[in-house]
């Protein structure tokens, strides 16, 4: 679109339907045979390499009660699950985080709080390390005494 175009859009003066004009009604979906997709076969995707060596961490925020069905799901999986409650309000929180409490005891998992509102739920066969230092050590890179 030309700029005296655009400024006679921006005014108001004709309509801005420069979207329309990159659209054909003729235009091929793909669904004609021989137009798909194959993916050579010794390319792995890397979701299922990580499914088969078990290296998955689940990510879910619910919005509602209804939505720690997939939590509960992921879990029974062995797959360690970060759980957003952020978009959730107080009471309903609660009750997921009940909920995964329950979970975690049924299963020997364990629970650990992130930062407000978010929370790690670990199978019984994970382990976590903490990352944080080990204090302040007078022999280390930086010390050049």
């Amino acid at each position: 679109m030309g700029s005296v175009r655009k400024a006679s859009a921006w005014l108001g003066l004709v309509d801005d339907n420069e979207d329309e004009r990159y659209y054909d009604d003729d235009y091929s979906d793909g669904t004609e045979p021989g137009d798909a997709w194959v993916t050579d076969p010794r390319v792995k995707v890397a979701s299922d390499v990580a499914e088969e060596k078990g290296r998955r961490i689940g990510t879910v925020t619910p919005d509602s009660f209804r939505d720690a069905r997939a939590i509960g799901e992921l879990f029974r999986e062995g797959v360690p699950v970060i759980m957003n409650l952020t978009a959730m309000d107080a009471a309903d929180a609660k009750r997921v985080v009940d909920f995964a409490a329950g979970l975690i005891f049924g299963l020997r998992g364990s629970i650990e709080r992130v930062s407000t509102r978010v929370f790690l739920l670990t199978p019984a066969n994970t382990e976590i390390v903490n990352g944080d230092p080990a204090g302040h050590r007078t022999d280390g890179f930086f010390n050049q005494s």
